[in-house]
């Protein structure tokens, strides 16, 4: 999920059940400017903007997203609340505070279940020195609907804003006919199923996700999460508060597993409390008790439990989910009307879905199996990997039969794989000493049919470059002379080709074209070019021919028809060659700027510069502001007027782990600079300023 991204969900009709705990006498209370003022500046500078490089897998590979979210710091130390969807996958993350300084911070820790996550800034690169604004939190179970809430956050990536509105529901859930509480989900954790969002109408936008729900008092009340048609969506402070209190302390939230699947009770059982078990998961702690589904719980480590409707759920399962990890529980259920008395024993519960992880000489992202992933797939147990993503023409894909998304590897070259870690090890020792590929058996299953399969892992060999052949090109470039446009410029019946451009100081100009001219013949062949596809066949019908040779060319200009001789040249677009450079610490590729290019671009041929050909998304030149087609003009005031000087310049910079380095760069007509601050603490990470 992108971390620019706000759950929305476009609901044409809302169910009863949104509305079902809504009190017939809610109205809007008065607040006073003065009240709005005095919240926003408790609040205000608490805010920051999260900037996020995150990976998700696509097609076999684990792209970089660049997105932004809302969060709000918490403690003096530095520490932000924020959505996990936001902030969860993080590999880089910036903080725009409210005085537009940009600290780099790190990802502490991630609760996909309840989609909280917290972030630390580095304080030690903040420049402004003074005490952090640290917000504060408030009883989200003391709200009432009709108060007034206040949205903050930096929709869309902008700076801090706030936006007013009222607590519309206490307890809002999607309807089952919306998905219910598995609507929303991250990492494989069904949000809905601990979290009765604060449902609120202070407008919100994407970017708003992680920012805080404010109430009067200037404290925190929710933290905004999901869009619900006209309604906003925030988890609840307290359970935010709790979350971030266990992710701080200790990384993570300890959680029991039962394998209980609870529902609100059907209204034709005829019981006046309890919850419906709607399932028991095999293999689990609730199935060794003897529990059934169909039973009624009515009591859970002797605390009195009821589900009247879906609403009742999230607090139920929080309850079971709480409990501490090995404590035995007594559990008291009706079956058939009778009562019985069941003990069980909770195991921790991990988490639903392991991280991703890239393979690129199987071209392919994997994942180990959880305990929830392994029942949820219906596996016998943890063992082997599972593959997320495949990519088109990769090995894995290639092979016969091949390998797919949801298949489960269990062997590789009649070797055990019972984890990525154990696939990573088989792999590298058999490409040991290899340096393009090698066939390996790989032993899989498809759902529940078990293949073997030969997949051909490693690195394709770079082939040697092939210096090419040099053709000839005409200088100029044509467009088709359909049947219409034929008729319209009054020369219905007739074929030919349009002039569009003729390259200054080359042949074509040399030998008089000029845009609009009509090309008739070619060495006294007509050309024949209707469609936009001939065009392509008149050029390779010129390079068949060779360099140096004079051609007569009959071309129609102003209702005149004269011919040129034109002296073929080698054509630009093979003529010179682009040598690229990727430089893996700025993210960036660079390359030649081509005669070619200058002239479609209308460069200087005496602008000295070479041509960013590639940015990669997410990656640091991205976030300095640098983009495909800007042409690089200056590496900290030295001219990069070839790759060479370039290349050296950024790899400079690199080991001389550089403070600053200042991009100069032509956009169009416009010159600008984009600074970077390197944090070479993190590798190659770095922070990025821009200058109009």
């Amino acid at each position: 999920m992108q971390p620019n991204r706000r759950r929305f969900v476009g609901l044409l009709v809302f169910s009863a059940a949104l509305l079902a705990r809504l009190p017939a006498h809610a109205e809007t209370p008065a607040i006073s400017a003065a009240e709005v003022d005095r919240a926003v500046s408790r609040m205000y500078q608490s805010l920051v903007r999260i900037m996020v490089v995150m990976e998700s897998p696509r097609s076999g590979r684990l792209e970089k997203n660049l997105g932004s979210g809302s969060g709000a710091i918490i403690s003096e130390d530095g520490y932000i609340i924020t959505n996990h969807h936001v902030a969860g996958r993080g590999k880089r993350l910036i903080c725009r505070m409210y005085d537009g300084e940009e600290v780099e911070s790190r990802l502490v820790a991630t609760d996909p279940l309840t989609d909280i996550a917290i972030v630390q800034l580095d304080l030690s690169k903040r420049k402004n020195k003074a005490p952090l604004h640290v917000a504060q939190f408030g009883d989200s179970d003391q709200l009432r609907v009709g108060d007034v809430a206040l949205a903050m956050g930096c929709p869309a990536g902008v700076s801090q804003s706030v936006t007013k509105g009222i607590i519309s529901n206490t307890q809002l859930m999607l309807p089952s006919m919306f998905g219910g509480a598995g609507a929303f989900r991250e990492e494989g954790e069904a949000i809905g199923s601990v979290v009765r969002w604060i449902g609120h109408d202070a407008v919100i936008y994407p970017g708003n996700s992680g920012g805080p729900l404010v109430n009067p008092a200037g404290e925190i009340i929710g933290i905004n999460e999901i869009g619900l048609g006209s309604l906003g969506g925030a988890i609840p402070s307290n359970i935010a508060k709790d979350v971030a209190q266990q992710l701080i302390a200790t990384g993570r939230v300890q959680r029991s597993w039962l394998g209980i699947e609870g529902q609100a009770r059907p209204k034709n059982l005829g019981i006046e409390r309890g919850v419906l078990v709607g399932g028991v998961l095999p293999d689990s702690p609730a199935a060794a008790a003897g529990l059934k589904a169909g039973d009624v719980l009515q009591k859970y480590d002797g605390v009195e439990v009821d589900a009247r409707i879906p609403e009742d759920l999230p607090a139920f399962n929080r309850l079971l989910l709480s409990t501490p990890v090995g404590k035995q529980v007594e559990l008291v259920t009706l079956r058939d009307g009778k009562e019985h008395k069941l003990t069980l024993t909770t195991r921790v519960r991990g988490k639903a879905q392991s991280n991703d992880v890239e393979l690129k000489e199987w071209g392919m992202v994997a994942r180990n199996l959880t305990l929830i992933a392994a029942i949820e797939w219906q596996r016998p147990n943890t063992n082997g990997v599972l593959v997320v993503s495949v990519g088109l023409a990769s090995a894995v894909s290639d092979a016969k039969p091949a390998v797919n998304e949801g298949d489960v590897i269990l062997e590789v070259a009649q070797a055990a794989v019972n984890s990525v870690a154990d696939l990573r090890r088989v792999t590298d020792a058999q490409l040991k000493g290899i340096e393009g590929t090698k066939p390996v058996l790989v032993k899989f299953d498809h759902g529940k049919r078990q293949y073997l399969t030969v997949v051909k892992i490693g690195k394709e060999q770079k082939r040697p470059d092939v210096e090419p052949a040099r053709k000839p090109g005409l200088s100029a470039e044509l467009q088709a002379l359909s049947p219409e446009l034929a008729e319209a410029l009054g020369l219905q019946g007739r074929s030919g080709a349009l002039v569009t451009l003729v390259y200054r100081s080359h042949s074509a100009e040399r030998a008089g074209f000029q845009k609009g001219d009509i090309l008739l013949k070619f060495d006294g062949d007509p050309v024949k070019c209707e469609r936009p596809e001939d065009v392509s066949d008149i050029y390779a019908q010129i390079r068949r021919y060779r360099v140096g040779r004079a051609v007569p060319c009959e071309i129609l200009r102003g209702g005149q028809s004269q011919t040129l001789t034109l002296k073929l040249e080698e054509d630009l677009s093979t003529a010179e060659e682009h040598l690229p450079y990727k430089d893996d610490v700025f993210d960036l590729t660079i390359e030649k700027l081509t005669e070619l290019e200058r002239i479609h671009r209308d460069i200087p041929a005496d602008l000295q510069g070479v041509k960013i050909a590639v940015v990669e998304t997410g990656g640091w030149a991205q976030l300095a502001g640098l983009a495909s087609g800007d042409i690089l003009l200056a590496i900290d005031g030295t001219t990069t007027g070839d790759v060479a000087t370039a290349e050296k310049r950024l790899k400079q910079a690199a080991h001389a782990k550089a403070r600053r380095v200042v991009f100069f760069l032509k956009r169009g007509v416009h010159t600008l600079f984009a600074e970077l601050e390197p944090d070479w603490t993190n590798g190659n990470g770095a922070s990025k300023k821009n200058a109009p």
